[in-house]
């Protein structure tokens, strides 16, 4: 019923009632009827021929098309995010590996470092008891000197004592004693 009504409504809309030619609307000569009845056949001709029902098809096709793509576009965009997942879980992965690696890395050097204070420090005492070894070494081979000094001194100073006050008799009896003493102490 519709589509009947369409085409009245049409007809009677139309300006071509207002045209008051002297043949009047439903003439042949009246270019606005020839108009009608061309857009009517038209009309007619594309519903014969079911082009309505197949521009609704492609609209269709054209639709479902789209629809199809934007389902592919979904999952490529969920894809994406879940790439974007993988790479930021694995960016914060490598961020947390990386601070072990520097804390690893802090600590080995406080512990390296600590290390070179203790090895300095064993160092440092090491030579400082190498310096009191050879102070006291110093001050041995000093005092030996000293006393050997001494001694020397104290002989030539003993023999020169013993020339001023000594006779020559005196002299040989000394020997003499000493010669026994000696062979005392050997025997």
């Amino acid at each position: 019923m519709k589509r009947l009504l369409t085409p009245a409504i049409l007809l009677v809309a139309t300006p071509a009632f207002a045209a008051g030619e002297e043949y009047g609307f439903f003439s042949l000569r009246n270019t606005d009827f020839v108009v009608l009845l061309a857009f009517v056949l038209f009309v007619g001709v594309l519903l014969w021929y079911g082009v309505p029902g197949r521009v609704g098809q492609m609209l269709d096709q054209r639709a479902q098309g789209i629809e199809r793509e934007l389902g592919e576009a979904r999952a490529l965009r969920d894809e994406a995010q879940a790439l974007l997942a993988s790479f930021e879980q694995k960016r914060r992965e490598v961020a947390e590996q990386s601070a072990r690696i520097v804390a690893t890395a802090r600590e080995e050097a406080e512990r390296a470092a600590v290390q070179a204070r203790e090895d300095a420090a064993r160092a440092v005492q090491r030579r400082i008891a190498a310096a009191e070894e050879r102070i006291a070494a110093a001050q041995a081979k000093a005092l030996r000197e000293v006393r050997d000094r001494a001694v020397v001194v104290a002989v030539a100073a003993a023999r020169e004592v013993l020339e001023r006050q000594l006779t020559p008799a005196d002299r040989d009896r000394l020997v003499e004693q000493s010669i026994a003493t000696v062979g005392q102490r050997f025997h």
